[in-house]
């Protein structure tokens, strides 16, 4: 009698372990089920096309479906950002597009320095590019992310916006005006990745620069009185 308890016992946490492992298994495989990949319908699929649609990476209809030109457009702008390019909408890939996904939260700390980050490049905006078409507003907001990641240049969107001589909004004060919306909606459109600069870690107004070296970089694109270069 005492072996068949023992018998009972063994049984009983074996069968315990066994959906223990279970739970685990299906809880890491409803993770991976909430990301937005191939296939994936929904309010965030929807937000994905959207941006990528308004970011020039998508080309396709906003229907809520990832298909297969979604998996393309996703890969893109993983390809342009630096991230894992696998054409599933990850927490990195959500983050960049600035999108809040229902699996991951964002700590208070990241969501004061995004914050602040969005009000310091607004304001260089709106200093630099008030006036200029949306698209140039972005761009010149491209710019500084365009030089955040480049050696060249500090690391980070303070260092790169104050780094001295760089730009005409801080020397003259003009940094310090209040941002409009659309200064500030160009700068979240930057941060989230859109660059219609095309790469630019330069840009100037022809009708008014003087300096011969500006001239002489490699031009990828105009914006209203903005001549952006490399």
């Amino acid at each position: 009698m005492l072996k068949n308890r023992k018998n009972i016992i063994i049984i009983s946490t074996i069968g315990f372990l066994f959906a223990i492992i279970i739970f685990i298994a299906m809880w890491q495989t409803n993770s991976v089920e909430t990301l937005s990949k191939y296939g994936s319908r929904g309010n965030e699929v929807t937000q994905i096309q959207t941006k990528l649609k308004r970011w020039g990476y998508y080309t396709g209809s906003i229907d809520g479906i990832y298909g297969s030109k979604t998996v393309e457009a996703v890969k893109y702008f993983q390809r342009k950002n630096g991230i894992t390019v696998d054409g599933i909408a990850g927490p990195a890939t959500l983050k960049a597009m600035g999108i809040t996904s229902s699996s991951s939260s964002s700590s208070s700390s990241s969501n004061s320095n995004n914050t602040s980050n969005v009000n310091l490049l607004a304001r260089l905006i709106y200093g630099e590019s008030r006036g200029e078409p949306y698209t140039g507003q972005v761009a010149v907001g491209a710019v500084v992310m365009n030089r955040v990641k480049s050696s060249s240049f500090p690391n980070s969107i303070s260092g790169v916006i104050y780094q001295s001589g760089a730009f005409d909004a801080v020397s003259d004060g003009q940094i310090n005006l209040s941002p409009d919306a659309n200064a500030k909606k160009a700068a979240q459109d930057a941060l989230n990745g859109w660059d219609p600069s095309y790469g630019a870690i330069y840009y100037f107004n022809p009708s008014t620069a003087t300096n011969k070296w500006i001239w002489s970089r490699p031009m990828t694109v105009t914006i209203g009185k903005h001549r952006f270069c490399k």
